[in-house]
């Protein structure tokens, strides 16, 4: 399985078909993104979930933990859980040292999760749970967590880091239309070249908020930038970064998605 980063943007990506990521996102499956045969289980690692150390939802009925405006909070994303993967999952990050792994029996899938894959696996046939972020760490710390979870892979786990290439909620340019086409702020756009030169060009040692451009604006809070760095390390080192879809939503909101490939 190679492993991905999925910006989910909005919430309105659910419903919204005006949207070119969602169109992306439909994509999904005919165009075989993740491979041929559907994932045994997904694991989201989402920048809506916060905690101080490790945690997973170890649940068999996830459905989705829906706060959000009409029309979406009418939506449901009934999947089933993947307690089993998910115990594994713990298993694996305290091997590596990141325990105690907290277990979170209550919570469904929040947003980050529920939004894209709807749109990916509309039947909801795919076992799926979620990884926690610790906002208070590092992007190498998670980069390391990817790492540890490597071996999902290859027992079919298909691992998805959610977020946003650029995430200012106070930025945003709500007077335009999402679609509209007016060009991305300077800072939004040069932070946005700079993650995809990054990527594109192997430079993966890089990609931390510490030296990028306009870290500050582009990602306040680092929520959902590092969800990207679990993804990268699940997929190895020297791994190929592929840009598989851009596109931009009020002009700040960056839909960037990339597939990482593990080096054979």
């Amino acid at each position: 399985m190679d492993t991905f980063y999925i910006s989910h943007g909005s919430p309105t990506l659910s419903i919204d078909d005006s949207l070119p990521a969602r169109h992306f996102l439909k994509s999904w499956v005919p165009t075989g993104l993740a491979g041929p045969q559907p994932p045994s289980a997904i694991l989201v690692v989402s920048g809506h979930w916060e905690t101080d150390t490790p945690a997973v939802n170890v649940i068999r009925d996830v459905q989705a933990n829906v706060a959000m405006p009409l029309p979406c909070a009418q939506l449901a994303y009934p999947a089933p859980g993947a307690p089993d993967v998910a115990e594994r999952t713990k298993q694996l990050l305290e091997d590596a040292g990141f325990g105690p792994v907290a277990e979170d029996r209550r919570r469904g899938l929040d947003h980050g999760a529920w939004v894209p894959l709807m749109v990916m696996y509309p039947e909801a046939g795919v076992p799926v749970f979620q990884l926690w972020v610790q906002t208070a760490r590092d992007g190498a710390y998670h980069y390391d967590h990817g790492r540890a979870l490597a071996p999902l892979r290859e027992e079919g786990v298909l691992v998805v880091g959610s977020g946003s290439a650029t995430h200012n909620m106070r930025r945003i340019l709500r007077t335009l239309a999402p679609t509209s086409h007016e060009p991305a702020p300077w800072w939004a756009a040069e932070f946005d070249d700079w993650l995809r030169e990054s990527l594109l060009g192997g430079r993966h040692d890089d990609v931390y908020l510490e030296v990028a451009p306009h870290a500050e604006v582009a990602h306040p809070q680092p929520d959902h930038f590092y969800p990207l760095h679990v993804a990268l390390g699940a997929a190895g080192d020297g791994c190929k970064a592929e840009l598989i879809h851009h596109s931009w939503s009020n002009a700040t909101l960056s839909y960037a998605s990339y597939r990482f490939t593990t080096k054979n």
